[in-house]
């Protein structure tokens, strides 16, 4: 039977360092959990809205390429159990976060720019055998805290889910995957903007790009996915639907902070990060 659509997380604090330090109460859960968790980050797509030849992820914040906060926060999660998935610039991406990261760091290569779906795929064979419970996340999501990535894997698994996604509500969510509900509402898919319904459109509750997936189904549910959408490309949401289908348990984690799950897609968007981190560690912007 599916979970209720929805769980309320807690409101992040106004004001706090966006790159914190894990808080007692939940570094004792991932004590628990830590060992069994991956993480892999999304980080090989072009780019082209950035309109400019350097690697999305490379651009920086506050002097730091916006991956490595990504990096920084997955290894806080899950330790040295971290995959990233590098494709445009692999080569530079990897010698710069070398430069800026000291400990272990795994590279799955993207070759073709297939789709999300895709992209985890790559990364697939180097999920460690012990591992329970995989986290996805995008390179290019630099606000997110680890404090929220720990609250939607405890709420994955306390709920006993096959898949957990992390969803906001915005005012507009033009350009953002809708989470569509079924009639008692329980998710049952996620629609890209570019596949969405006149009626989709006006869904205000958005997909993050975060997961929290059962590593046995995400392993069956990436096999049967299709590139039958509007960009021909194998979309990582649609296991979303595959769990429906399936009859598995799936659930959302629903975040009230929307500036934390922002992705910086162009440059207006790396300002508005930048002004975000400056605003949380206490800086003038």
């Amino acid at each position: 039977m599916l979970n209720r659509a929805v769980t309320k997380g807690p409101r992040m604090i106004q004001g706090q360092i966006i790159q914190c330090l894990v808080c007692p109460f939940l570094l004792l859960k991932m004590q628990n959990i830590g060992n069994r968790v991956a993480v892999i980050i999304l980080a090989a797509g072009m780019g082209t809205r950035m309109k400019s030849g350097k690697a999305k992820v490379l651009h920086k914040i506050l002097g730091k390429p916006m991956v490595m906060y990504v990096v920084e926060t997955a290894k806080r999660v899950a330790g040295n159990n971290v995959i990233l998935v590098v494709g445009n610039q692999a080569d530079e991406v990897r010698e710069i976060i070398s430069e800026n990261e000291n400990g272990e760091l795994v590279y799955a290569i993207q070759k073709d720019q297939l789709g999300t779906g895709h992209a985890v795929l790559c990364a697939l064979p180097y999920i460690p055998e012990h591992i329970e419970e995989v986290v996805i996340l995008c390179g290019d999501v630099p606000l997110l805290g680890s404090d929220t990535i720990i609250r939607l894997i405890d709420d994955h698994i306390k709920a006993k889910r096959d898949i957990s996604l992390l969803a906001v509500e915005i005012d507009n969510p033009t350009g953002y995957g809708r989470v569509i509900l079924d009639e008692n509402l329980h998710v049952s898919k996620i629609v890209e903007e570019a596949d969405t319904t006149d009626e989709q459109k006006r869904i205000k509750t958005i997909n993050t790009g975060t997961y929290c997936v059962k590593k046995e189904f995400l392993l069956n549910s990436l096999q049967k996915i299709k590139s039958d959408n509007a960009q021909s490309e194998l979309y990582l949401t649609d296991i979303v639907e595959i769990g429906y289908r399936e009859k598995k348990v799936v659930g959302v984690l629903a975040s009230r902070d929307y500036e934390e799950v922002i992705g910086v897609n162009t440059y207006q968007d790396l300002i508005t990060a930048e002004a975000i981190m400056n605003k949380r560690s206490g800086k003038i912007s």
